[in-house]
């Protein structure tokens, strides 16, 4: 099972929006075949490891571990269940039951009612934390979401909006490596999201210019429509949506709202990069996953202060001088 989830982490980001997953297949403590999950619309891992055997007469001696239930429907491709009772393999290792309503244990039940065994709940939770946003918005009926900003050591993350209103573009605090990094950041998610003034004062493009990758769902919320149409926002070719008071009425609990909103149009995750009052909107509520914090080198001594947020236990990397924290919403992520 582990090497099923080293296979899977190769599929993730062409995968979307299915999951990625991992498929090892076994012949008397050996290993004959191996695969994962193809760019959407492809095979599943279940097919690329079975085509990946070179003596298809083993299979009905043999065992198959996949880091995922194979599904039982026909989406994209046919039944992964429906391949497995062709070929006659006698044992199904399973690190997790699908989420997925069309799943949910019926490709389970398929492959044990032709008298196959069935071992689940293999390294279950390391299962589902590889495919934590497939799950996240299968169970929770919403997107994974990801905050994320940079601050300046002084503990701002931006200057005085006055002093910019003539150079409507980013300011940087962090290095170019650490922006390179949310570039590969931005290509592995769905969407990204920022409010009205972050597109105002910093008349960002939201792309993947310096990484290699699609480009993510550009959300902005604006309610009053004050975003100028030549914005960089509305450059280049990939998706956005503006979320003016047609879309979104947002009223109380805002964040629970645009969640909902992202869950409706199919989109499994979201990274949020502000501004400081979206970002603490989703932290106020508890609606997110992950922060991605960056602090950089850089002195303000005045400005936009940076979200109010006490997370725990964080994962503490360097980028040069700049210090990266990633935190887990523990709340969120232990509640599976």
């Amino acid at each position: 099972m582990h090497r099923c989830l080293q296979l899977a982490k190769n599929g993730r980001v062409h995968a979307m929006p299915n999951p990625s997953v991992g498929a090892v297949i076994v012949h008397q403590g050996l290993i004959i075949g191996e695969g994962y999950t193809s760019s959407y619309g492809g095979p599943h891992a279940e097919v690329n490891a079975i085509a990946s055997v070179k003596n298809p007469e083993l299979l009905p001696h043999a065992t198959l571990y996949v880091s995922l239930e194979p599904c039982s429907h026909f989406g994209k491709t046919p039944p992964c269940a429906d391949l497995i009772l062709k070929h006659k393999i006698p044992m199904v290792v399973v690190g997790a039951s699908d989420p997925n309503p069309l799943v949910a244990g019926n490709g389970l039940k398929k492959i044990a009612a032709s008298g196959a065994k069935i071992i689940s709940g293999i390294l279950e939770k390391e299962c589902i934390e590889s495919n934590i946003r497939f799950f996240t918005f299968h169970q929770k009926k919403r997107p994974y979401i990801i905050l994320k900003w940079a601050q300046s050591k002084d503990g701002f993350i931006a200057p005085i909006t006055q002093k910019r209103a003539q150079n409507p573009e980013p300011f940087w605090i962090t290095n170019p490596y650490s922006r390179q990094l949310v570039h590969k950041w931005r290509s592995e998610e769905a969407a990204i999201l920022i409010g009205t003034q972050t597109a105002l004062d910093d008349n960002p493009r939201l792309d993947v210019r310096d990484w290699h990758g699609a480009n993510p769902v550009r959300i902005v919320l604006d309610q009053k429509n004050r975003i100028p149409k030549e914005n960089h926002i509305f450059e280049g070719t990939s998706e956005v949506k503006v979320l003016t008071t047609d879309e979104i009425q947002l009223g109380q609990k805002p964040a629970i709202q645009i969640a909902k909103y992202l869950y409706n149009a199919g989109l499994q995750s979201v990274i949020i990069e502000g501004g400081r009052q979206t970002l603490q909107t989703f932290i106020d509520e508890g609606i997110w996953d992950e922060a991605r914090i960056f602090t950089g080198e850089v002195l303000l001594g005045d400005g936009i202060a940076a979200p109010l947020f006490n997370g725990s236990k964080p994962i503490k990397q360097f980028l040069l001088q700049d210090e990266l924290l990633i935190f887990k919403n523990h709340d969120q992520h232990d509640n599976f």
